[in-house]
This record gives structure tokens, C-alpha cells and sequence, in this order.
């Protein structure tokens, strides 16, 4: 291992040694006869020449080439006599005498060496000595072996504490000199003590030349296989290694370095699961594929304890998913139970990774070891796991039509065949709460796609599971009730009837469960249990008045609307479950804005016109209406509506002054003369005619138009329906109900809202739309001044044709209307059309 540059300083200490060597005479003196004439150095390999005189190999063919190159004869150097011949003769009796010298000298300077690297304090000292073992042991490689023998491996390696980094980096790279290659016995000596994990504390060293040293040596101890496993033992070495090997800023004789000792260390199980916590997954997985029965086991173990990234959880499946899927087929117990854990942990939260394992083949044996009973059949604790996985698989949004559950062709079951989601629904009534939680949540993947919904709805019904299913909201465990929320909601649109029946039926007080669940202020905040309860209160039928009335009796929308105050107000700390949770409150709340339109039952009405008024609906849901960037298309649709119901009870809950009593005859005949007061006179709404609020009566056009505008500005959402609800809501103020629609229109005029609803009326998103446009748009056109300025508009009056051309009977009349007043249609007399009306 060549020793890297440590900064310039090893050739003067080499320097000063000599130096310090020749006054001390510390070495004991050549002989003449061992120097070399031409080199004046001690002889390594000394020849002898024709001549009889000596030299060293290298130095007289050196000569002799010399000669040759500038055409002279060969000479004896020292005597510059003509040579015959240019033949050498080994002088084997003096190479050996100058080798007993040099060891002679080398164990001298051995000993002082060892006792100057006892020398605690002068680091100077420990230098000279490290360089002279680091020379001694490049000169000679038997010479490694006396080092041990002296016991210096233990001294160099405590020199490793060092205060001074040079005396740190030069131990790191001579300990590194004595352990290359296969010298096992340095080795094993190094690996005594504390010295490798003092080694591994290198790797996360500020100085780059540590790093390098320190994974060098690593690198070389870890070819010896006891040194191996402890190198791994090591808390946090396999990170700092596996950190190392994929770095992109350190040395790459550094980073090639640690991905070979990484490869040593993998000869052991336990250094194998260290490297895959960390990342470097591969050699699991290699061992995984080609290891024996046993570890297969051991590695599958592993696998199911990891906590993988999503992209890691792909390449498992792509590389193991078929050994898996097999061995949970035919493998021994102890086998399957760690293959279903190590699948649970693959499926997890990865689309991709599932369809990979459904690709594999693990659908049709998971769903028999799930159903199936007596001998030979999986112990609860891992149909608990199986459930698990089926919940993932379900997640990925694969088709599970077209996924056949048995071999034979006659068969045909798939997962959402009705004997399957039967078997499915009787094991989620029989089962622990661990698996019922697992298998509801198997229905809620199924249910959350609108193509498989049908299917497990059709199954329900037909297995009289509704009441089983409704009874899980008031289970002990949570866990168990959040699910079955999560699934009675999705299947709401399909079978609400029947549940809000079943939940307000009888005297199980399921509602009253749910409620209590919403009222639970001990969280802080939203949990998901309680976005999941309002969620399917608000999917019920909106006009099934029973259960609205339940709902009141029981006290459920003044907390409903309390909350969403706070959390408008920012005084409930925000998290996931707010934006589910304030999109099922509005719709709850929607409720009795609905139950204002039963005229009949005038008491009911009344009741909860003051329920509205107490709670402050109005105003909540006109603040509702600023969440156009937050995505809830939800709760701007139902405040929308929510507001046009409360907006039409303003006509009758507008209290109108009466008129003053006339104070004679002649005043009386006189006020025939008089004109009326203007719209607003004496502090009265401009549109009812009398004393309105937003809070009380419901106006839109009071408080500051503010609710005028925010419908407005729905009328630029990119969802038709919020469109239609909000256009919906400002034609209340220009209906034939109030007392002036001509201010009603003048209100949405100074809104600026006027150019949005033609606008709506042209761009003709849907038939509903434009039905509800067209109607606007003729109720403006009735104002003469606005009527004039719309008529240079080219594009309005061509809308107006289209729906009058194509529209149904009612929107065709009233595109008519319309087209009259900007005179594309002229106005009959009266007379001609009685004429007509007798032909």
C-alpha cells in the first residue's frame, strides 16, 4: 500500500534522523569493505569484475553501459585497467556479512524506535520511529513479522489517540503497511482491544486523509474473516461505510475501497441485515435468491422488519416477488409467516409494488389462506397480516375483474364476485378486532373506486350486512370505527336511504354515537375519526326531514357550526383531517337550510329559521365562500346553496314599514301625487322593501353586498356546479318574490357580477347552466339602460339564439323574452296575437 503525501514532513524527519543516528552513534559502524566505490553506499547486492574490486550490481552495469554508449573498452572503474571481459561474480560471503550487519543495526535501531514511540510527549520522536518501521518494513516484508514480535503492533495502535494528527495519520498508514496482504497473524494482533472500533471512528473524521487511511486499513483487516464479523459489530461502522462507498465527494480509491470491505463484511447474516437498514439492500436480496432453505428464512425475516422507501419497495418486488409469492405457497410455516410479513412490508404504500406482486400471482393463495378453516389453515395473527396485504393490494387501483382467484377456467371468481365479498363481509362479523380492521379497510379500497363501489353495495344488500356494518361506529377500538365510517360513507350515495334508516332507527342511538364523536373537543383539534363521522352524516339524503329533525333533537349542528367558526378563526390548531371535516360540516349544516323550504310545515320552518339565525348560518356561509383556493369545490358548492335557500325566506322574514297614517282628506287626495320614497328610503332594503340583515332575514344584499360578491367571484370557478349554485343564489335578488328585482339586478351590478353571468351564458358549459343563465340574463336585459349596452354585444345575442333554438320548452321561452328586449324579436300588439289566438 503506497503511503500517501502527509504534507512534505516525512523527508526532513528522515533527514534528521540520519543526522541524530551518526552523533549518537546509534548505529554501529560500516566496514570499509562494504561500500560501494561508485555509489559510497552500503552494498545490497555486491559483484565482483575481472579486476578482483568489488561493487554494487547495479552501479558497475551501470559503468559498463556507459562505456559502451561513448566507444570506449571497458575499464576497472578504480583502476582504469582495459577489461577482457565485462562478467561479474556474486560476492555472496560479503552480501551476507552486510546482512547480518543490517539486522544487526535494524534491531538496534528497532528497540530505540519501540522506545520512542512510548514517548507520550514528543510527537517528533514517534515520527522518526514510525518512519523507520514504515521504511524498514518496505525494505524487507519478513521484517513485518519482528514487528509483531516486538510488540509494536499494540504501541502504534494506541498512537492512533494522539493529540497530533501527524502522528494519527503516519500510525494509520504504517498499520496499514504491516497488515497488507496475507500476514493474518499482524491481523489478528490489530483486532485485539478497542483498536477497530477506534479505527472506524476515522470514517467519520473532518480530515480526508484520515478517511482514507482509516477505510484502507479497514479494507485490509476485513479480508481476515474473525476481524470481519467485528468490524460489523461495531455500532454505526456498516452506516459510515455504506455512507462512504456512495459518496460523491470523497476520493474514489476511498469510496472503491469501502464498497470492497462492504463486500467482505457481507459474508455474515448480521452484517447483511445491518447494510440493508442502511440502504445498501442488494446482498439481502442476493442471499435471499440464491441462499439455502434456512437462509431464505433468515433473510425473508429480515426483509419483513425493514422499513423500506417506496422506491425501494419496487425494485424488492421486481427482484423477489416471485420467490415470495412461491414460498408463501409451499414454503414451511416458520417460512410463510416471515414471507407474508416481508410482503406486508412491500405492498405498503406503493401502487407499484403491489401490481408487481398481483403480476406474481399472490392474489388467489392470499385469499384462500384468508377464508380458510380447520387443519393446515393460517393461525389468526397472520390472516391478520394477510388482511394487511390485501388492504394494500386493494390501494393500488388495480382491476381486480379481470384477476381470477382459482386456476380453473370454469371457475371465474374474482375478488368482487358476490360469494367472495360475502365470505368477505362473514369474516369481518366473526373475526378479532385486529382482522376486522384490515378487511374493512379491504372495502374501503373496493368501495373508493367508482367502478367496484356497485359491486360491493350489490353485496351488502344481498347478505343483510347493513345493520353488522353500522354497528362497528360504536366499537372500542378506534381503529375499527374510523374504518367503518370511512366505508358506510363511500357507499352512502348508493344506499343512503337505507342507512340514514338504520342509523336513526330504533334505539341503538348510533347518531347520538357519531355525535359524540364530533362533540369530542379533547384532541385540540380535527382527529380523523371525527372528519369520517361528519362525512357520512353529510352524504345522507339532504331532504329526509326524519332524520334532520333526529339531528336537531339530538344537538348536532350547533357544535358543527362552532367548530367551523374556530377553525375559520385559525383557534383549532389545522392538520389533514380539517379539509374532509369542514366539507361533511357544511353539508350537515346544509341540511336545515333545506328544511326552511317545507312552506307546510310552517312551525318546522319556523324553528329552524331561528336555529339559522341562532347559529348564524348565513353570515358562516358567506365567509365559507373564501375558500376558492383551497380546493374544497365541495364547500363552495353547499354554501351556494345553502345560501340560495335562506335568501328566498328574506321576502317573507323582511319586516315592511307601513305607511304613515293620512292626516285629512286633502292630504290624502293630495298623496296621489306624490311619488313613492326610493328604494332604501328610511333605512329599509332596496330589494325587499324593509328592514333586512344578513343575520336575521338572510339578505344577501345587506352587510355590505359582501355575499353579493364572493357568489360573484364563484362565478369564474372552473366547476359547473359551483357556477350553477352561485348564479342559483344570486338570482334570488332578482325574482318576481322581491320587492324590487330591478334593485336586485342593480345590487349584482355593483358587484361587478353582471359581466361574469353573461359570460356564463356564452361559454354554455352545460344544459343546466344554461337554463339558469338564460333566466339571469333576461331578468337583466329587463333594466332598458343595461339592456341598451348589452346589445352592441354580438356574442350575447348569439347565446340567446342557441338556446332558443335548442333549449328545452322553458329555457326556449325564455331566451324569447330576452331576445325582445334587445329587439331580435319583435314585440306583437296585444290585438294581433287575440287575432291569431281565433284563426
Amino acid at each position: 500500500m503506497a503511503p500517501p503525501d502527509l504534507g512534505g514532513g516525512d523527508s526532513e524527519l528522515e533527514e534528521q534522523q540520519s543526522k541524530e543516528e551518526e552523533e549518537e552513534g546509534y548505529q554501529e559502524p560500516a566496514f570499509e569493505a562494504f561500500m560501494c566505490p561508485l555509489t559510497k553506499q552500503v552494498m545490497h547486492d555486491p559483484v565482483t569484475i575481472e579486476t578482483g574490486q568489488t561493487f554494487e550490481r547495479e552501479a558497475i552495469l551501470k559503468w559498463f553501459k556507459e562505456c559502451r554508449d561513448t566507444g570506449r573498452k571497458p575499464t576497472c572503474p578504480l583502476t582504469q585497467t582495459e577489461l577482457r571481459a565485462t562478467d561479474i561474480t556474486p560476492s555472496i560471503a560479503l552480501r551476507n556479512v552486510i546482512d547480518e550487519w543490517r539486522a544487526r543495526n535494524e534491531d538496534k535501531e528497532l528497540d530505540k524506535a519501540c522506545a520512542a514511540l512510548d514517548s507520550s510527549s514528543d510527537h517528533d520522536a514517534q515520527l522518526r520511529a514510525l518512519v523507520f518501521v514504515s521504511h524498514m518494513c518496505h525494505r524487507n516484508a519478513a521484517k513485518k513479522s519482528l514487528v509483531r514480535t516486538q510488540g509494536i503492533i499494540p504501541t502504534i495502535a494506541d498512537m492512533l489517540k494522539s493529540s497530533s494528527r501527524r502522528v494519527r495519520l503516519k500510525s494509520l498508514e504504517v498499520l496499514g503497511l504491516l497488515v497488507e496482504g496475507n500476514d493474518d497473524e499482524n491481523k489478528e494482533e490489530l483486532g485485539k482491544g478497542d483498536t477497530i472500533r477506534t479505527i472506524i471512528k476515522f470514517l467519520s473524521s473532518e480530515h480526508f486523509q484520515e478517511r482514507e487511511l482509516a477505510v484502507s486499513l479497514l479494507y485490509e483487516l476485513s479480508k481476515l474473516d474473525p476481524i470481519s464479523e467485528r468490524i460489523g459489530a461495531v455500532y454505526g461502522a456498516i452506516l459510515l461505510l455504506v455512507g462512504m462507498g456512495s459518496s460523491k465527494s470523497e476520493n474514489l480509491v476511498a469510496v472503491e475501497k469501502a464498497e470492497n470491505t462492504l463486500k467482505n463484511l457481507e459474508k455474515y447474516e448480521t452484517n447483511v441485515k445491518q447494510m440493508a437498514e442502511n440502504g445498501r439492500l442488494q446482498p439481502l436480496l442476493t442471499k435471499l435468491i440464491q441462499g439455502s432453505p434456512p437462509v431464505q428464512l433468515a433473510m425473508a425475516e429480515y426483509l419483513g422488519e425493514l422499513a423500506l422507501a417506496n422506491d425501494v419497495k419496487v425494485v424488492v418486488a421486481e427482484q423477489v416477488g416471485a420467490l415470495l409469492v412461491s414460498i408463501m405457497k409451499t414454503g414451511s410455516p416458520p417460512a410463510r409467516e416471515a414471507t407474508l410479513k416481508a410482503l406486508r412490508e412491500i405492498s405498503s404504500s406503493n401502487d407499484s409494488s403491489a401490481k408487481i406482486l398481483l403480476q406474481a400471482g399472490i392474489l388467489p393463495p392470499l385469499v384462500k389462506d384468508l377464508f380458510s378453516v380447520g387443519a393446515g389453515h393460517l393461525p389468526m395473527r397472520l390472516k391478520e397480516v394477510s388482511a394487511a396485504i390485501l388492504a394494500n393490494l386493494v390501494a393500488s387501483g388495480a382491476d381486480f375483474r379481470s384477476i381470477p382467484l382459482d386456476t380453473d377456467a370454469d371457475a371465474g371468481e374474482t375478488l368482487l364476485s358476490e360469494p367472495v365479498l360475502h365470505s368477505l363481509l362473514h369474516l369481518i362479523s366473526n373475526t378479532g378486532p385486529a382482522i376486522e380492521c384490515k378487511l374493512l379497510n379491504v372495502l374501503v379500497g373496493l368501495t373508493g373506486a367508482p367502478a367496484t363501489v356497485p359491486d360491493v353495495v350489490s353485496a351488502i344488500r344481498s347478505s343483510g350486512a347493513t345493520i353488522s356494518l353500522i354497528q362497528f361506529v360504536e366499537a372500542a377500538h378506534r381503529e375499527i370505527r374510523v374504518e367503518s365510517l370511512k366505508l358506510l360513507r363511500n357507499v352512502s350515495p348508493y344506499m343512503g336511504t337505507e342507512l340514514a334508516d338504520a342509523l336513526g332507527g330504533g334505539s341503538a342511538g348510533h347518531l347520538g354515537s357519531l355525535l359524540r364523536v364530533v362533540s369530542d373537543d379533547r384532541s385540540g383539534g380535527v382527529t380523523e375519526e371525527q372528519a369520517a363521522a361528519v362525512g357520512l352524516l353529510g352524504d345522507l339524503p339532504e331532504r329526509d326531514l326524519n332524520l334532520t329533525r333526529q339531528l336537531h333533537d339530538l344537538g348536532t349542528f350547533r357544535p358543527l357550526a362552532s367548530k367551523l367558526v374556530e377553525l375559520r378563526r385559525g383557534t383549532i390548531r389545522g392538520n389533514r383531517h380539517v379539509a374532509p371535516f369542514t366539507e361533511g360540516a357544511v353539508k350537515v349544516l346544509h341540511r336545515v337550510t333545506c328544511a326552511l323550504l317545507r312552506e307546510e310545515e310552517e312551525e318546522a320552518a319556523a324553528e329552524y329559521v331561528e336555529l339559522a339565525r341562532e347559529l348564524g348560518l348565513a353570515p358562516l356561509f358567506v365567509d365559507l365562500l373564501q375558500q376558492m383556493s383551497s380546493g374544497l369545490d365541495a364547500v363552495l358548492l353547499y354554501s351556494a346553496m345553502a345560501l340560495e335557500n335562506l335568501s328566498l325566506q328574506s321576502r317573507r322574514l323582511t319586516t315592511v314599514p307601513e305607511p304613515p297614517p293620512p292626516q285629512s282628506r286633502c292630504l290624502l287626495l293630495c298623496a296621489c301625487f306624490v311619488p313613492p320614497p326610493p328604494p332604501g328610503a328610511l333605512g329599509t332594503c332596496r330589494v325587499h322593501g324593509g328592514f333586512c340583515s344578513l343575520r336575521e332575514t338572510f339578505c344577501l344584499a345587506e352587510g355590505g353586498c359582501k355575499a353579493v360578491e364572493r357568489l360573484v367571484a364563484c362565478l369564474e370557478h372552473a366547476d359547473a356546479r359551483v357556477v350553477e349554485a352561485a348564479l342559483a343564489a344570486l338570482s334570488t335578488l332578482m325574482g318576481d318574490a322581491v320587492a324590487n328585482a330591478t334593485e336586485g339586478v342593480l345590487v349584482v351590478g355593483e358587484a361587478e357580477g353582471l359581466r361574469p353571468v353573461v359570460e356564463v351564458l356564452v361559454e354554455n358549459r352545460t344544459e343546466a347552466l344554461q337554463r339558469r343563465a338564460v333566466w339571469a340574463v333576461e331578468r337583466i336585459l329587463r333594466v332598458e339602460d343595461i339592456a341598451l349596452e348589452v346589445a352592441a354585444d354580438q356574442t350575447v345575442a348569439s347565446a340567446l339564439v342557441e338556446a332558443y333554438r335548442n333549449g328545452d320548452a322553458r329555457t326556449r321561452q325564455t331566451a324569447e323574452r330576452a331576445l325582445r328586449h334587445l329587439d331580435r324579436i319583435p314585440n306583437f300588439s296585444t290585438a294581433f296575437h287575440q287575432a291569431k289566438g281565433r284563426a
